[in-house]
C-alpha cells in the first residue's frame, strides 16, 4: 500500500467486509481479459461466500483461475472541514491551493481489499451454511422461509468460497477539527 498513513488494522479491513452491502471480485477469464462484478458477499471468519447461478461468464472464469480480488466500500463522505469565510480566505492566497487539493477537493472513504482463492463447494452441509449466512446478512426478517427456499433452489445455485489469503483495510477520514486522523487513529 503506497499511502502506509492511511492503512488500518485487519479487524477494520474485515468490518468493512461485513458492513458492505456488495464486493467487486476481480478476475482473468480464460482468454486473459479482466472481468469484475459486484456480488452479494458474507464473511465468516476468513472466508468469504457468494452465490451465483450454474453458468456464465463468472462460472467459467472461476473454473479456469481461482485466483480473485475483492474490493470492498463502506463510507463515503465529502467533508466540509472549512467555512465559505475560511475557503473565500484561501482562494485569495495560491499558497494555499495544497489545501484545496487536499482537504477541500477530496473525499473521506473506508476500503478494503482481499485477495484469496475460490472454491466451488460440493458439500451440501456447507452451501446450506453458507447460503444461510447470506441470507442472514441480505433478507434477515425472511429466515423463517429459508428451510423452503433453500430446498427448491440449492440444486440449481453454485455457491462458492474464497479463502482469504490476504487483507488490507484504508481510511481517509477527518476529526471534528477538520484534522486528517493518520496512522489508523480513531476518533
Amino acid at each position: 500500500m503506497r499511502r502506509k498513513d492511511r492503512e488500518m488494522i485487519e479487524e477494520f479491513a474485515l468490518g468493512i467486509i461485513d458492513k458492505s452491502r456488495y464486493g467487486i471480485v476481480s478476475m482473468v477469464d480464460g482468454d486473459n481479459i479482466p472481468y469484475g462484478l459486484p456480488l452479494s458477499i458474507v464473511r465468516d471468519d476468513k472466508n468469504l461466500y457468494f452465490h451465483s447461478a450454474m453458468d456464465g461468464r463468472k462460472v467459467h472464469a472461476l473454473a479456469q483461475n481461482q485466483k480473485v480480488s475483492i474490493a470492498f466500500v463502506g463510507e463515503v463522505n465529502v467533508p466540509d472541514n472549512y467555512t465559505k469565510a475560511q475557503l473565500d480566505e484561501m482562494a485569495i492566497d495560491e499558497s494555499k491551493a495544497v489545501t484545496f487539493i487536499s482537504s477541500v477537493f477530496t473525499t473521506e472513504f473506508e476500503s478494503a481489499i482481499a485477495s484469496g482463492i475460490v472454491e466451488k463447494l460440493e458439500n451440501e452441509a456447507e452451501k446450506i451454511h453458507a447460503m444461510k449466512l447470506i441470507c442472514q446478512k441480505y433478507t434477515p426478517d425472511k429466515m423463517a422461509y429459508f428451510d423452503i427456499a433453500i430446498k427448491a433452489g440449492l440444486g440449481r445455485t453454485n455457491v462458492y468460497k474464497i479463502t482469504i489469503e490476504s487483507i488490507t483495510g484504508k481510511r481517509k477520514k477527518y476529526d471534528s477539527k477538520g484534522i486528517e486522523m493518520k496512522f489508523g487513529r480513531m476518533e
